[in-house]
């Protein structure tokens, strides 16, 4: 069949490059490869994209809208190209909105606790700044280091101090949106209260780039908490006893900043990644715990909840290069994790704490019943779980680790909770939406993609099918 085009391939470059005038544009080369596939470029999509444009201001990502407008293109949104969900891969014959050169911090107010900052800076260097006026960013994904505030936004990412802090959403007072029509908004604002009009800046929040392109953010921060911070590694039995011991340390009014679980397996991995000796078994669990400010009686206090627990080889220290290199056992989880096998899936629940060592116990029998070899870590202060998924035969997922994670999912809402807690659903999990959500609620989501994006050009299939 003959399709008759209206206009051809450089035609499209040239009104893109005519409206976007100081964007870095890369069209078919080795810059737009690396950013189609989540910064792999060894990985292909499906297809090929139209470009790769970082843009070099607001205006720029105005002209990438209106190019996508008027030629019915799709614009996926991308800040430091670390989704974990398929979220901000290319898509064939899109164009790949790139917002990571705007990367700067134009203020940081102490006196009103807060910052000002544009979606391409790093989780980590904002958070630095901060500090070097006594204050700091508390969202911390593991990925602090490499992902972008933009995008911890779009996804609410989580992370290690979720437990003490809340996810991302929890600390985002405004938020400055271009719409596909090129209006850019202004959303809540500067004060920690916000009582007017619906919260349409909790909306964007977590949506993934389908509604609107994030262009700057205003974070709440916190004063560096006086005192010396307490942090420790204690091991237990095995996942489910740990469950128990965390669950009695959140309720016991120490208020932790951190704490995250690692299972057997995981800790054997880490041993051969780090080249050290933690690991007593195939089944001890590793906790690893934070305070942000220590005294007698709150280390008293933990001592004696991991005693009464089970706990051993429990290690606390206030020397704050110790403590650092105990909390990067954690950030390194993963690269050891992945190190056993050429294929992986990392997924991410969260169930309610009273069902944490319920649920875990559960992914270990899904494991040996399906011959599925599963490594368990999460932050378990908050119940959110990363069962990470092995298999080296194939690229594709084979039919059993599928199977598992469908279990896994079914069983994390059969318990009332989510399966998507910080990463959240890019194309991996969109066609979930009517059962975790409900059929009615999953029509909703649709009318609200409509009401902000009527020509379905942004990030589409990602959050919602």
């Amino acid at each position: 069949m003959a399709v008759f085009s209206a206009y051809n391939h450089d035609q499209l470059i040239e009104f893109l490059k005519e409206n976007a005038p100081h964007a870095e544009i890369h069209v078919d080369d080795d810059v737009s490869a690396q950013h189609s596939a989540n910064g792999k470029a060894q990985d292909t999509i499906s297809g090929q994209i139209l470009a790769y444009v970082a843009v070099g201001d607001v205006d720029d990502i105005r002209g990438v809208l209106k190019t996508a407008q008027k030629f019915h293109i799709a614009v996926v949104p991308q800040t430091a190209d670390t989704s974990t969900v398929v979220g901000a891969d290319g898509i064939d014959g899109a164009i790949i909105l790139s917002v990571a050169k705007l990367n700067h911090i134009k203020e940081i107010n102490k006196d009103d606790s807060l910052a000002v900052v544009e979606p391409g800076v790093i989780n980590q260097d904002l958070d630095k700044a901060a500090r070097k006026q006594g204050m700091f960013y508390a969202p911390d994904p593991a990925s602090k280091p490499i992902s972008a505030i933009g995008g911890n936004v779009s996804t609410n990412a989580g992370g290690l101090s979720g437990v003490r802090y809340g996810a991302t959403k929890d600390s985002v007072l405004g938020l400055k949106v271009m719409l596909t029509n090129g209006q850019e908004l202004k959303l809540g604002g500067r004060t920690f209260k916000q009582a007017f009009g619906y919260d349409l800046t909790q909306l964007f929040v977590g949506s993934e780039g389908t509604l609107g392109i994030i262009t700057e953010v205003t974070v709440k921060l916190f004063p560096i908490p006086v005192g010396q911070t307490i942090t420790g590694i204690a091991f237990f039995d095995d996942m489910a006893k740990l469950a128990e011991g965390v669950k009695a340390i959140r309720n016991s009014g120490l208020y932790p900043s951190m704490l995250e679980a690692l299972d057997g397996k995981t800790v054997k991995a880490l041993d051969q990644y780090e080249k050290t000796d933690y690991a007593q078994s195939d089944q001890s669990s590793l906790l690893i715990f934070s305070m942000d400010s220590g005294s007698d009686l709150k280390l008293k206090t933990v001592q004696k909840i991991l005693a009464d627990y089970g706990a051993w080889h429990v290690n606390i220290t206030d020397d704050p290069q110790e403590a650092a290199k105990l909390i990067q056992l954690r950030r390194d989880m993963l690269p050891a994790v992945f190190s056993n096998s050429k294929y992986h899936i990392m997924e991410d629940m969260a169930v309610p704490l009273s069902k944490l060592a319920e649920m875990v116990a559960y992914i270990d029998q899904v494991g040996k019943d399906l011959d599925v070899d599963i490594y368990t870590a999460g932050h378990a202060g908050d119940g959110n779980l990363h069962p990470t998924l092995l298999w080296n035969d194939q690229s594709n997922p084979p039919e059993k680790v599928i199977e598992a994670v469908r279990r896994l999912f079914r069983k994390t809402l059969a318990f009332g909770g989510t399966i998507s807690g910080e990463h959240a659903v890019g194309m991996s999990k969109n066609q979930w939406t009517n059962e975790e959500l409900g059929d009615a609620v999953d029509v909703l989501q649709h009318q609200i993609k409509n009401l902000f994006d009527p020509m379905g050009i942004l990030n589409p299939k990602r959050k919602i099918n």
